[in-house]
């Protein structure tokens, strides 16, 4: 009988065995059916940009920025002036605005001529800041896609290990039902079920930790999606090339979001040199005032012209000239140093990209068959009475190990592919797409 239940046991463990290798032999090409009403990764993408209020503020800042460029184009608003003139206060004339031939009741207007290179050189500055925030949306959708593609395919894996753990907990049960049976006809020992049902509490707190992560994941998801990462996720998509060739490493990080930012904020270091050179020459002021005197009295008109005496230009214009010059090299020296940074950054992540593929082959060619094999031999040999349940468990273990480290690092290998996909997004319509996101057929 004894025998009966283990061969039975043993065939439901190998079909759940088999089921469980065909599920996660190979997730980078992942291509079971997907669920109805799954969440798939360009799904993802499309809501975290229709709901993401950083691009409404990035469109705010350009639209704000080309209504001051629009401003500072223009000349000042002329000024109204009104005055009186010379009103006595004592003798019989004191408070009278028309005994005295010296008051005056004065209205005029005066307007300042600014330059107009000097308000070219402003509205061109507000220019360039537009382009600052027109350079930042670009990197907020590209921090966007990489930030919520993480997001997704955290929760993705994690799943997956919590199936890994939930199959081979249901297969070690078969293991407790096989050591009580053996035990009750006197064929096993009480140290083999508390064996297996110790290997069984194991198993249920890796599910309790991978929980935990399946949460978590989910929130992070929930941050850029919102109700919508509460649905089922889609099936991978094509994960065989990283988005980034090395031979083209030079044009990558040309067009990388953060340099465009950085370049963009050199222009507007560069158009402050421009006004800065503009106010070496001063602006001039007109004036036009027309002046009302007593009946017995003419009245008067006045005009004056105002212009502004630069008579330390080496201390005042050309040290401001200076100082803006001086922070157009800042900016340059900083786009420079960042260009060698993302440029190291992306060669670093690519080299390990492959090397990492080239682990998941081996897990997947060798480390998880030896494994399985370990674990088959353990069972056969116990069935046969040649062998202990306790190998069985340590096999089983070592496998279970074998397959989430397999997850583990495919999961360290999508995240590589999903920072160094979206490192230059593209956006079509309404949402973002990356160019090199494929689906398995």
């Amino acid at each position: 009988m004894f025998h009966t239940l283990h061969r039975v046991a043993h065939g439901k463990a190998a079909v759940r065995a088999l089921s469980l290798s065909l599920a996660v032999l190979s997730d980078i090409t992942f291509a079971q059916s997907a669920p109805p009403g799954a969440l798939s990764l360009e799904s993802a993408l499309k809501l975290a940009q229709t709901r993401s209020s950083l691009l409404l503020a990035q469109d705010s800042s350009a639209t704000a920025s080309r209504e001051m460029a629009v401003f500072a184009g223009q000349l000042p608003d002329p000024t109204l002036k009104l005055g009186i003139n010379n009103l006595p206060v004592t003798s019989s004339d004191r408070f009278s605005l028309s005994r005295d031939f010296m008051t005056m009741r004065s209205i005029g207007v005066m307007q300042e001529f600014t330059r107009n290179d000097k308000r070219e050189a402003r509205a061109a500055r507000y220019e360039r800041e537009a382009q600052v925030a027109d350079a930042g949306r670009t990197l907020t959708i590209a921090n966007l896609q990489r930030e919520t593609a993480m997001a997704w395919l955290e929760r993705y894996y994690s799943e997956r290990m919590r199936e890994v753990l939930t199959q081979q907990r249901d297969e070690t049960k078969l293991q407790i039902e096989a050591a009580d049976t053996a035990y009750r006809t006197g064929k096993g020992s009480q140290a083999d079920v508390f064996a297996a049902r110790s290997a069984v509490a194991q198993i249920e707190d890796r599910i309790a930790q991978a929980d935990r992560q399946v949460l978590a994941s989910n929130v992070k998801l929930t941050r850029w999606i919102g109700e919508a990462s509460a649905q089922r996720l889609d099936r991978l998509p094509a994960m065989d090339k990283p988005g980034v060739e090395l031979t083209q490493l030079d044009t990558v990080v040309a067009h990388h979001p953060q340099i465009a930012v950085l370049k963009r904020q050199e222009d507007v270091a560069q158009a402050d040199v421009a006004i800065a050179q503009t106010n070496k020459r001063p602006d001039w002021s007109a004036e036009l005032m027309f002046s009302q005197r007593g009946s017995a009295f003419s009245n008067m008109i006045s005009i004056n012209l105002s212009i502004p005496l630069q008579w330390d230009q080496k201390n005042r214009q050309d040290r401001e000239l200076a100082a803006k010059l001086a922070l157009v090299e800042q900016a340059r020296a900083q786009t420079e140093e960042m260009t060698r940074e993302h440029a190291a950054d992306i060669r670093g992540m690519v080299i390990e990209w492959q090397s990492n593929r080239e682990r998941l082959t081996r897990h997947d060619n060798s480390l998880i068959p030896l494994a399985s094999e370990r674990t088959r031999a353990a069972l056969a040999a116990y069935r046969g009475g040649a062998g202990s349940l306790t190998t069985v468990l340590e096999a089983r273990r070592g496998e279970i190990d074998a397959r989430m480290e397999r997850l583990r690092l495919a999961m360290d290998t999508a995240r590589l592919w999903a920072q160094l996909n979206y490192l230059n997004p593209e956006e079509h319509g309404d949402a973002p797409v990356a160019a090199t996101v494929r689906r398995t057929p």
